[in-house]
């Protein structure tokens, strides 16, 4: 794969990895619109890792706690702030790994790589933020996240496996109709993404690691530095942009995307 493949590819994925706008929609649509070769599993896996080391670094401090509470968690007690985040995000996890597992396993995740999918869940579930995101009242904070709220966003978290969906705005949605501000809901989802993004990185790496050599390994590392780049630059500008803006911009590039996408897949 050539230099200017691997940056696009780090470049595309860590923007769109955590900006409500769909990082798998666009890696499918990659090659699809430019005539480049399919960028492949390795590094796919490459710039998630970068992505995740985006996203840790950004949120430390909540990483700290979680770190810090799983010990507890996992013996099943949740009563202190910190067990509770950890238990959270166990719980959240848990149903994509499940639906997911059965994708990957079944071959059913490579039906759903199709232009017109993309192009319809671009549209639809930005259309669905949207309307959660002005009509969701905003009565909770980050520190209200409780163990039924982790499993319903987990539920919501699924539909990301759908491509073009968005992992980000699809639990930021149900964040949002949940009753959590944009910011917080934000926070919530970002984290989720931690425990997600590990699962699925262990699950393709399984084939990578058989098939991985010299040249591989360096295109991944070049790979997952821009991509982290990338990453820690979006997640900065959109948590700041959210004390003040709402995700209306999002939402309208989701529209236009989806609309040009139904365009071409039907014509």
């Amino acid at each position: 794969m050539s230099l200017f493949q691997l940056i696009l590819t780090a470049i595309i994925q860590g923007i769109t990895e955590f900006l409500p706008i769909s990082s798998s929609g666009h890696l499918i649509l990659l090659p699809s619109l430019t005539g480049l070769d399919d960028q492949g599993l390795a590094i796919d896996v490459a710039v998630h890792v970068g992505t995740l080391g985006a996203v840790v670094l950004y949120f430390w401090s909540d990483v700290k706690q979680a770190a810090s509470g799983l010990p507890r968690a996992l013996t099943g007690k949740v009563d202190t702030p910190q067990a509770r985040l950890a238990m959270g995000l166990i719980i959240s996890t848990i149903p994509t790994v499940i639906v997911g597992t059965f994708l990957f396993n079944t071959g059913l995740s490579q039906s759903l790589r199709s232009m017109a999918l993309i192009g319809w869940t671009m549209l639809g579930f930005g259309l669905l933020l949207y309307w959660m995101d002005q009509k969701g009242p905003q009565t909770k904070q980050a520190g209200d996240w409780g163990l039924r709220d982790a499993m319903i966003m987990g539920l919501w978290q699924v539909l990301a496996l759908i491509p073009g969906t968005s992992r980000s705005g699809i639990t930021i949605t149900g964040a949002r109709q949940l009753g959590y501000s944009r910011e917080d809901g934000a926070r919530i989802a970002m984290l989720m993404s931690i425990p997600t993004i590990i699962a699925s990185g262990a699950l393709l790496s399984v084939d990578v690691i058989r098939k991985a050599d010299a040249q591989l390994a360096k295109d991944g590392a070049i790979a997952a530095l821009f991509a982290f780049f990338a990453a820690l630059l979006a997640l900065s500008l959109m948590m700041r942009l959210l004390r003040s803006v709402s995700f209306t911009p999002y939402v309208i590039y989701r529209v236009i995307l989806g609309a040009i996408l139904l365009i071409i897949a039907y014509s």
